[in-house]
């Protein structure tokens, strides 16, 4: 497989769809993850044990002048099983995937591009010491405690620096969270929220220096998403006062709620890690994709033991159409966070899966 650049968007849970659907890849058995103590700087490096991982950053940014702007870098690795036999030094025993948008707010216009790659010879690599991943002139790498992302895309180029401001949070338990209610339905995972993000970003030609905020996740698993569920809505929200919220809810056919999940980690606090039942998400506006015809809650309320919040786009149109090479369509997209009176109290990521069409592997 030849690295590429298409128009086609994935979102970073796209990749790992596409991933586990693709034929080749074989098939998968999910086994329940044991419990253990995640350790650093290794568990910030790739897993190659495990089927399917990803290092996801979003974030927000605005010029001195005051244009904001949101981002989104992945990378991802895929397992290839079937070629996990095979003692050719050319056979594709991982796949590395990477996805970049930026949402421009003034502009009103989401920019998205991604490449793919077999993992070896020079041309996409996922260290397993520290993160270290890259697709040819695609990078997101840890150096001396801060992320460097460096993404020349086709309309857009990202070259931003993520400081910590916090330490990591484990999210699940001690790093172990559940997806599902069957055991084998759970990945390893972190976070890293309040990343402090300074760069460049550079839209169609014209450079911008910018500075803002940031939020990391890093999972790594063996699951299949549970049969009965066919998308997903998840946030991950940098506070203003510095804390950090995480919800999500995996949906039936029906709409219901199959699994949830979550924490709140106030700053300098000890995170409260919610149960399947401590969450709820119900959507209060929706907006319509002309190209897709999907409808997606643009606008939600989230109960969480934390709180009740308002989550509102701030841009409807945030599609993702991936149909021209994985065949899904994903609403991923820069968002603010209210709370029960009506005020913003922080921003970030929202995703929606499943509303084109149920996620089928």
């Amino acid at each position: 497989m030849q690295p590429g650049r298409t128009s086609f968007a994935l979102s970073r849970r796209g990749l790992l769809l596409a991933a586990l659907a693709a034929p080749a890849l074989g098939p998968v058995t999910a086994w329940a993850l044991p419990e253990r103590r995640l350790e650093f700087p290794r568990d910030f490096g790739s897993h190659p044990d495990l089927h399917t991982e990803w290092w996801y950053i979003t974030g927000h940014a605005k010029t001195p002048a005051g244009r904001e702007f949101g981002f989104q870098v992945t990378f991802f690795r895929s397992r290839v099983d079937a070629a996990l036999g095979m003692r050719s030094a050319f056979a594709a025993k991982n796949l590395v995937f990477a996805h970049a948008a930026v949402t421009d707010l003034e502009g009103r216009v989401l920019l998205h591009d991604h490449r793919i790659a077999r993992a070896g010879f020079g041309v996409a690599e996922a260290s397993t010491s520290d993160t270290d991943v890259r697709i040819r002139d695609w990078s997101l790498v840890r150096e001396n405690g801060l992320y460097i992302a460096r993404i020349p895309a086709g309309e857009f180029a990202l070259d931003l620096r993520f400081t910590p401001t916090q330490p990591v949070l484990l999210q699940g338990k001690a790093g172990l969270s559940r997806k599902g209610p069957d055991e084998s339905q759970a990945s390893y995972y972190y976070s890293e929220p309040q990343l402090k993000a300074q760069g460049k970003l550079t839209l169609k030609g014209q450079a911008f220096d910018v500075g803002g905020a940031a939020w990391l996740d890093h999972e790594w698993s063996e699951a299949l998403m549970h049969p009965e569920a066919v998308g997903w809505d998840w946030i991950g929200m940098n506070l203003d006062d510095g804390s950090a919220l995480t919800a999500f809810h995996l949906r039936r056919s029906d709409g219901s709620a199959l699994w949830g999940g979550g924490s709140f980690r106030p700053r300098d606090g000890v995170a409260r890690i919610f149960a399947n039942d401590e969450v709820r998400f119900e959507a209060l506006k929706s907006w319509d994709s002309p190209r897709t015809q999907a409808r997606y809650p643009t606008q939600w309320r989230v109960q969480t033991p934390a709180g009740a919040f308002e989550v509102r786009a701030l841009l409807d149109d945030q599609e993702l159409d991936s149909r021209g090479s994985t065949g899904g369509v994903y609403w991923e997209g820069v968002s603010d966070l209210l709370d029960a009176q009506g005020r913003r109290v922080g921003r970030g990521y929202l995703e929606m899966t499943g509303y084109a069409a149920p996620l089928r592997l």
